[in-house]
């Protein structure tokens, strides 16, 4: 973002009015002559604005030194050796297959320099021999009492590549992940630091639970877009980039000087970044994702992970001793300070949240001030923040939004920390379960956020019952509080309710090539529209007859990238005069299989939205959200089961001086229909232009007669045929045009 004299100003005056309001708030505003818990929460509460600041502060500075980096260009021979390590403890091997398919699919100037593999710690047979069929490296080990940490040096010390490229069992990285990361180890400037990794920002083919449960795959980026795609690359002006675990690539050297993975941890790609700068080393993050994997997407495991990295952060800000490190920068010091800060958020949130409803619901003032004084010092630094953060806001997220999602996590996230701080450890590692469960089956968990919403409710009601004109505005400030967390709240109770999945595998936007072989009609160029394990679909601007009994052979992909997969239709949906095919896919052999995955996981899932759309307000969002709990229909959307493909039609005809209307055809089936007292033969043949359809009684529905089509294998070698349905498909367009014009 480029800095003006507009910038300037407001980033100035919000400092300095902040700062005002902050001494203001700390000499003249607490509960010193109140009951002791009322000035007990009237100090947290400052301490929480204090802070608040400060991480605000932190992120506006960052935005305006980000820095750009930019990918050098190095010759085919100079990309060294490196070792790939997929760390492994005891995820499903099914799991594994297509992390391991990614990784062998990842493109290199000299592929005998790339080594891969896969490190478990638990010696499983059925991974050793996942590594033979992918003829990789398997390192196992036996009675690791260093969870990851563990497993990785254990793989360090039997591998010797100058790089080291670290993966998640999950996390499938794309073809070009090392093209994109391993040149800048290699053409470094003689005025910088040396490089001690690249992290590229954690992504994921499958929605988070913000956008699943609230129905917002399409507009709203993963939460944790946020960090990956936004603070870590702003971290990058501090030469502090922060490493995630996976999906980095590393320099040997460096992690050696860092004293390898740390043990004394449950964050050990955290510690080591930072024990990694400690050595004089920097690091950067780029911006394109390149991997993806599953992120959690039932309630009790997310808030585990948030756990287990909140503790871990607190811990490992100890362990480098932030505030005595002589080796890292003040900038640097800054970066992981913020970290550590974030996992105060939370209890943050929930001062905020209960600050005005200890004053309206249980008559305890924890600030002692009055209207005119919050207009004076608390409302101009307000504006001016709020300012600010617009300035700098992204396409990924609002600071409005982020208060939703801290709200949502607050309750759960905050006794972990403050044991943590406080000494209680949890020393046991746990892998993140990859499993797919009901988000809506752990709504009891909602309790404390319900809890909270009824106190804000009540306090909102008593505190303006009976109040009228200036009384109302006196108190403004207070009711404006407790509106923006009944909002937040009302969110968070939502999120808990959950939604029900129903998918088995995630589908995949791809545009990819397409043949249909073995058809008896020209079918111009076509390209999927999105892929899956176990399907795909594609579009068609005419309508195609496939046999139900007869696979239909699908070539995905051009020149030595094909792949010929079987399939049969299972739906054939019309939209907008186009028809969506979608096909399930039979059993492949192992090659083919290797192939079409590495189709569909190669790149991001772009049915997922990247970044927020800001025509879809935090309003539109809650009641869309509200719309589908009470729907009736919420519990699962009715999909056509259609095989054939269906035209509608309205074509005026007659046969034996008997009047009719053809109302629709899906090439097996016409469907006709007549007045109640007017009967049709049982048997017929009806000629339409220069067609004959030679029709069979089906079955009645109200007024619309089923007439099965007998001659359909002959028609469909007719020319005349398909001309007639051009024909019906022209009218049927013109009709729709009228029709748009009318309306």
């Amino acid at each position: 973002m480029v800095l003006n004299k507009k910038h300037i100003i407001i980033f100035a005056l919000t400092f300095i009015t902040n700062i005002i309001y902050l001494v203001w708030r700390a000499l003249f505003t607490l509960p010193i002559h109140d009951s002791w818990y009322a000035l007990l929460f009237g100090v947290l509460l400052l301490i929480s604005e204090v802070t608040s600041g400060i991480t605000a502060g932190i992120f506006i500075w960052s935005k305006f030194k980000a820095k750009e980096v930019i990918k050098p260009i190095i010759e085919p021979e100079d990309y060294p050796h490196i070792d790939v390590l997929i760390a492994t403890h005891n995820e499903d091997v099914d799991l594994l297959y297509k992390t391991v398919n990614g990784c062998v699919n990842m493109k290199y100037p000299d592929k005998s320099k790339v080594h891969i593999h896969l490190s478990d710690d638990s010696n499983r047979p059925e991974v050793a021999a996942l590594a033979k069929k992918f003829d990789i490296g398997y390192i196992g080990m036996e009675n690791n009492k260093e969870a990851k940490s563990g497993n990785l040096n254990n793989a360090l010390a039997q591998t010797n590549s100058p790089l080291i490229a670290t993966f998640d069992a999950d996390m499938i990285p794309y073809s070009d992940f090392l093209l994109e990361t391993v040149p800048f180890f290699v053409d470094q400037k003689d005025n910088e630091k040396p490089l001690g990794f690249v992290q590229t920002p954690q992504s994921f083919y499958n929605p988070d639970l913000f956008q699943f449960n609230f129905y917002s795959e399409g507009d709203l980026p993963n939460e944790q877009d946020f960090f990956s795609r936004e603070v870590n690359i702003l971290n990058n002006s501090h030469d502090a980039a922060v490493y995630t675990g996976s999906n980095t690539v590393l320099l040997r050297q460096a992690i050696n000087e860092a004293g390898g993975f740390p043990t004394g941890t449950i964050t050990e790609d955290f510690e080591l970044g930072a024990l990694i700068n400690s050595e004089g080393y920097r690091s950067i993050s780029t911006l394109e994702p390149m991997a993806s994997g599953l992120t959690p997407m039932d309630i009790p495991t997310m808030f585990n992970q948030r756990i287990r990295w909140a503790r871990g952060v607190v811990r490992s800000v100890g362990n480098i001793k932030l505030f005595t490190n002589s080796n890292l920068k003040l900038s640097q010091k800054l970066v992981f300070l913020n970290s550590y800060l974030y996992w105060w958020s939370f209890l943050r949130r929930i001062i905020f949240i209960m600050a005005p409803v200890m004053f309206t619901v249980f008559n305890t003032r924890v600030v002692v001030t009055d209207i005119w004084q919050l207009f004076i010092f608390w409302l101009p630094g307000y504006l001016l923040l709020q300012l600010s953060l617009k300035f700098v806001a992204s396409d990924i997220r609002t600071s409005s939004w982020g208060e939703v999602q801290e709200t949502i996590f607050a309750p759960y996230l905050i006794l972990p920390v403050i044991l943590e701080t406080l000494g209680f450890r949890e020393n046991k590692f746990k892998v993140t379960s990859k499993t797919t469960n009901d988000t809506s089956a752990h709504r009891s968990m909602m309790w404390p956020h319900l809890l909270m919403l009824i106190l804000t409710v009540i306090g909102f009601i008593s505190f303006n019952y009976n109040k009228f004109g200036s009384e109302i505005a006196y108190g403004s400030v207070v009711s404006f509080w407790l509106l923006v967390h009944m909002y937040n709240l009302t969110f968070s109770v939502l999120f808990f309710l959950g939604r029900p999945i129903y998918r088995k595998e995630e589908r995949f936007l791809r545009d990819i090539p397409i043949r249909l072989a073995e058809i008896q009609i020209d079918v111009p160029e076509i390209r999927t529209w999105d892929v899956s394990e176990k399907g795909l679909s594609f579009w068609l601007d005419k309508p195609v007859f496939f046999p139900k009994d007869r696979k239909v052979l699908l070539i995905l992909g051009q020149g030595e990238s094909e792949v010929e997969i079987f399939g049969e239709v299972i739906r054939i949906t019309e939209r907008n005069d186009r028809w969506l095919y979608s096909f399930v896919l039979d059993s492949m052999d192992e090659q083919t299989y290797r192939d079409y995955l590495q189709i569909i996981y190669d790149g991001y899932n772009m049915s997922l939205a990247r970044f927020r759309d800001p025509w879809v307000t935090p309003f539109d969002r809650l009641s869309l959200t509200i719309k589908h709990h009470l729907s009736p229909n919420n519990k699962r959307t009715i999909v056509s089961n259609n095989k054939t493909p269906y035209i509608s039609l309205h074509e005026f005809l007659r046969i034996n001086k008997v009047d009719f209307i053809l109302k629709g055809f899906n090439f097996e089936t016409l469907y006709i229909y007549v007045e109640n007292e007017v009967e049709l033969p049982k048997e017929f043949v009806l000629p339409i232009n220069e067609v004959k359809f030679d029709l069979s009684f089906s079955e009645k529905k109200d007024e619309i007669i089923q007439f099965k089509v007998n001659n359909l294998e002959q028609l469909l070698h007719n020319d005349d045929f398909y001309n007639l349905i051009d024909e019906w498909l022209i009218r049927k367009e013109d009709e729709n045009a009228v029709n748009d014009i009318a309306s």
